[in-house]
C-alpha cells in the first residue's frame, strides 16, 4: 500500500472506484465531509480526519466557512509524517461568499493553505454563486440587507481570479458548488478554464437528474452532498416536509437484504450511480463501513432501478439565508422556471 504501517481493518486505498476529471487527474470516488461545526467540535473532527487518513481515505472535503481548516491542517500533516504521501491525497477546499471581491480570492486561498499546511490545494470550489454572506450559527430568519440575486459579470469576475489560482500552481483544478444549470450555461460560455466538478445535493430522495446528465455531457465530474440525508445538518436547514431517505421502505429492504444499515445503501447507490459521495461522520466504525462500501457487495440492477424510482425532489439545503430583498421564497435560489431571475441572457436587467 505505501511504505508505511498497515492499520488494522484499513483499506487499500486503490480498491477504491475512481473519478477521472477532465485533465486525466484521479479523484477518489468517496470522501469525507468536514462540515459538522453546528453538532461537534473542530478537534473531534480534525481527529477523526486524521485516522480516517490513515485508514484509506484520499479525499477530504474543506471549505473555510466550516471553521475547522487549521485543525485539519494539523490532522493532514499528522497523516503525512505517518509516511501517507501528499501526491496520493485529494483535498478540496471551497471560497466564502464574503470573499468573492478583487483580490480577496487569492488572500481566502492563501489562508486555507496556510490553515491547511499545504502548497496547493487538488480543488477549489466557489462555494455559493453569490456573494451573500451570513454569520456563522445564524438561524433561519437571518437575512443580510446587502445580499442580491445572481450576477454573471460578478460571478465571472470571481471566477477570473479563481482561474488565475489555477495559473499560479496553488490550485490543481477549479469548480462549482450549489449551482443551477442556466448558471452553469453561462459560466461554461464564458469562462477559459471550466469546472472541473460541481458539488451538489444528492441523495435517493434528490436525485437532480437534469443537472446530473447537463454536468456528466459536459465533463463536469460531481461530488454529491448530504448523501444521506444530512441527519446532522445544521437546525435551521430542517423543515417539516423533510423527508429522510434511510426512513424510505424501499431502502430498509434494500438494507435488510445486504444485511447493512439504511445509510449504506445510499452510499452504495452514490458510487455506482457515478459520482462521489462526501459522507460525515466522526466514528470509526461509520467512516470505515462508508468507505468500504464504495467496492463490497454492490447494489444489483434491479435495485438501482427500484431506487431510481424513490426521488421525491426533497432538497434539503435550501439556502434561505441568501434570499435577497424582493425575494420570493428560497425556490428564486434554485432557478425552478429555467432562467434566472433578473438575467435576459447576456445583461442583468
Amino acid at each position: 500500500m505505501d511504505n508505511y504501517e498497515i492499520l488494522e481493518d484499513a483499506v487499500n486505498p486503490a480498491e477504491v472506484p475512481q473519478r477521472i476529471l477532465y485533465t486525466g487527474a484521479k479523484m477518489p470516488g468517496v470522501g469525507i465531509g468536514t462540515f459538522g461545526s453546528d453538532r461537534f467540535g473542530a478537534d473531534d473532527i480534525a481527529n477523526a480526519v486524521e485516522d480516517a487518513v490513515k485508514y484509506g481515505y484520499r479525499l477530504i472535503d474543506c471549505a473555510s466557512c466550516y471553521g475547522n481548516e487549521d485543525k485539519i491542517g494539523i490532522a493532514l500533516e499528522n497523516a503525512m509524517k505517518f509516511g501517507i504521501k501528499r501526491e496520493d491525497l485529494f483535498i478540496t477546499s471551497k471560497l466564502w461568499n464574503d470573499m468573492h471581491g478583487k483580490g480577496d480570492v487569492l488572500l481566502s486561498c492563501a489562508k486555507t493553505l496556510k490553515d491547511l499546511r499545504l502548497d496547493y490545494l487538488d480543488l477549489y470550489f466557489v462555494h455559493w454563486p453569490f456573494p451573500n454572506y451570513h454569520p456563522p450559527g445564524c438561524d433561519v430568519d437571518t437575512r443580510n440587507p446587502n445580499s442580491r440575486p445572481y450576477i454573471h459579470e460578478e460571478f465571472m469576475e470571481c471566477w477570473r481570479q479563481m482561474e488565475r489560482l489555477v495559473d499560479m500552481g496553488l490550485v490543481k483544478h477549479i469548480g462549482v458548488s450549489n449551482v443551477t444549470i442556466p448558471k452553469l450555461q453561462l459560466i461554461l460560455r464564458d469562462c477559459r478554464i471550466k469546472p472541473a466538478v460541481n458539488e451538489m445535493e444528492l441523495h435517493p430522495c434528490f436525485q437532480q437528474p437534469e443537472l446530473y446528465d447537463f454536468c456528466k455531457e459536459n465533463g463536469i465530474e460531481i461530488i454529491g452532498f448530504c448523501p444521506i440525508g444530512s441527519p446532522t445538518r445544521p437546525d435551521r436547514d430542517t423543515t417539516p416536509d423533510d423527508i429522510a431517505d434511510i426512513d424510505l421502505p424501499e431502502i430498509q429492504a434494500i438494507a435488510k437484504a445486504h444485511g447493512v444499515h439504511p445509510a449504506i445503501v445510499c452510499l452504495k447507490w452514490a458510487v455506482q450511480r457515478g459520482h462521489t459521495p462526501i459522507p460525515f461522520s466522526i466514528h470509526r466504525d461509520q467512516y470505515i463501513s462508508n468507505l468500504r462500501c464504495s467496492f463490497e457487495d454492490p447494489l444489483t440492477e434491479e435495485e438501482l432501478e427500484l431506487l431510481r424510482g424513490v426521488d421525491k425532489n426533497c432538497r434539503l439545503i435550501k439556502g434561505q439565508v441568501f434570499l435577497w430583498e424582493g425575494a420570493g421564497d428560497w425556490e428564486d435560489l434554485w432557478d425552478l422556471g429555467g432562467e434566472i431571475p433578473g438575467w435576459d441572457g447576456y445583461t442583468q436587467k
